[in-house]
């Protein structure tokens, strides 16, 4: 089973996030603004203010100053494949298939909700048996575990400590919150998001997919995928905004008509006997 935890993050993360900010903005030393804050002329309300505004102007190095650590476990090496790919701002240590031989050639394993529905669960978990009865033989047999382990299936299941800037995790869960990535990927996402949420609440709310309304706002994925995706009826694609965006460039909106007009300025609903 996926387990997600939060180990620790930077302690007072709005603090050192507006400090990062305000740095940025001010006159003032970096000391000033700490005394500021300890005697509080800056008030916590007042950071978190600061700190909104700035995140509207896309300003995001000041993220980076922030970090999360999470305990992952009981992910497969398929999830592990693509997680290491995310290399900015993120420090990996993983349970290393060389070092830990696995006792009696027992691994634990992942079984997709697909399988199981197609009814091939039990063929997938004995072929993994067989491949466990080897590796155990290879082991005995004087093989090194660092050699026994190509026998291993990418449904093995691996472990992770690691440490993210906010930044970083922002576009982890651009990505992998997306309903087109990889279903494991996109449960691990949720769950650091979910943790964050608890922990800062502050910042987990922009933990969102990249359509989220505190993100891009709108869908850049094709067309084809964004027809099919669960959430696309209450997000644009990027087609229909270029296509009203050209409209207006050209001129070519329709104007409001006498009707539009009339429906605009209707005091009262139709079939209502109560005003607005």
């Amino acid at each position: 089973m996926i387990q997600v935890t939060l180990l620790s993050h930077t302690p007072n993360p709005i603090r050192s996030l507006y400090m990062a900010y305000r740095t940025c903005y001010s006159t003032l030393t970096p000391q000033q603004v700490a005394t500021r804050i300890e005697d509080d002329r800056i008030t916590e309300a007042q950071m978190r203010q600061f700190i909104e505004e700035r995140l509207k102007t896309g300003h995001a190095s000041p993220l980076e100053q922030v970090a999360f650590e999470f305990g992952i476990s009981g992910v497969s090496r398929a999830f592990s494949h693509q997680f290491v790919r995310h290399r900015v701002g993120i420090s990996f240590e993983q349970q290393s298939q060389r070092y830990v031989t696995y006792k009696e050639g027992e691994f634990p394993y992942t079984v997709p909700e697909t399988v199981k529905k197609a009814g091939l669960a039990a063929r997938m978990e004995a072929l993994f048996g067989d491949l466990g009865v080897l590796y155990e033989e290879m082991v005995a047999a004087g093989v090194p575990a660092e050699d026994a382990r190509f026998l291993l299936p990418n449904a093995t299941n691996t472990n992770f400590k690691i440490t993210v800037n906010f930044q970083a995790l922002l576009h982890i869960c651009d990505l992998r919150l997306c309903t087109r990535a990889q279903w494991e990927f996109r449960r691990v996402a949720a769950l650091m998001r979910a943790e964050v949420v608890r922990a800062v609440p502050e910042l987990g709310k922009y933990l969102q997919p990249k359509c989220g309304e505190l993100r891009m706002g709108y869908c850049d994925e094709s067309l084809a995928d964004w027809e099919a995706c669960p959430i696309g009826r209450v997000r644009p694609h990027r087609e229909a905004l270029f296509r009203l965006y050209d409209q207006y460039r050209m001129g070519q909106l329709a104007p409001l008509r006498d009707e539009d007009w009339a429906a605009i300025e209707e005091k009262e609903p139709a079939g209502s006997g109560e005003p607005y």
